[in-house]
């Protein structure tokens, strides 16, 4: 059990996926779950591979196909949870939950050339639903205090900050009943 705080009011509902949106540049795009295919991991591997590195926060995504494949084989792991943004056959984001003790652990990531067009948005929605449908108690996720755009969309979705002790916020989400709050 960790000392992690959340909030004790549990969100609203959000859209599990497929979701399909046209962003603001105009591009039809679907959220969808990644479903374990040699051409989705393979759309991520190129994904990832082609990240600006300036948007790469805390080592992540790593550098390099070898150091990505790593890091993607532990991430789609069955115990993980993970959704797609697809722009037609490219993958334009992708978001996952990471189970960390008694909760889950956020992290979304969207590719430059898609940035600033609502992806983001409907992606971490689509990833949020599909973790509600699949009985997710408890999220959380760090950011680097300073990047402003990010807190403020982590906010409006309904995380609250956790812990502010150092560069990186700690923030916060009860998606569904805790299936262990009875037991303390």
């Amino acid at each position: 059990m960790s000392d992690r705080r959340y909030p004790e009011a549990i969100a609203d509902a959000f859209p599990a996926p497929p979701i399909e949106f046209t962003d603001r540049e105009d591009r039809a795009v679907e959220i969808r779950p990644y479903e374990g295919s040699e051409a989705g991991y393979e759309s991520l591997v190129e994904m990832y591979d082609a990240f600006d590195p300036a948007d790469r926060a805390q080592g992540i995504p790593p550098g390099g196909e070898t150091r990505i494949r790593e890091w993607l084989d532990a991430i789609l792991d069955e115990e993980c949870l993970n959704v797609i943004a697809w722009c037609g056959d490219e993958a334009a984001g992708h978001a996952t939950l990471v189970p960390d003790g008694d909760a889950y652990e956020l992290a979304i990531f969207v590719h430059q050339d898609y940035q600033r067009a609502g992806i983001g948005t409907h992606l971490i929605r689509g990833l949020l639903g599909h973790g509600q449908a699949e009985g997710v108690a408890k999220v959380w996720l760090t950011v680097e205090r300073w990047n402003r755009a990010a807190v403020a969309l982590y906010k409006k979705i309904g995380f609250e900050t956790s812990n502010a002790e150092s560069f990186e916020l700690e923030m916060g989400l009860r998606l569904n009943e805790d299936p262990d709050a009875d037991e303390e």
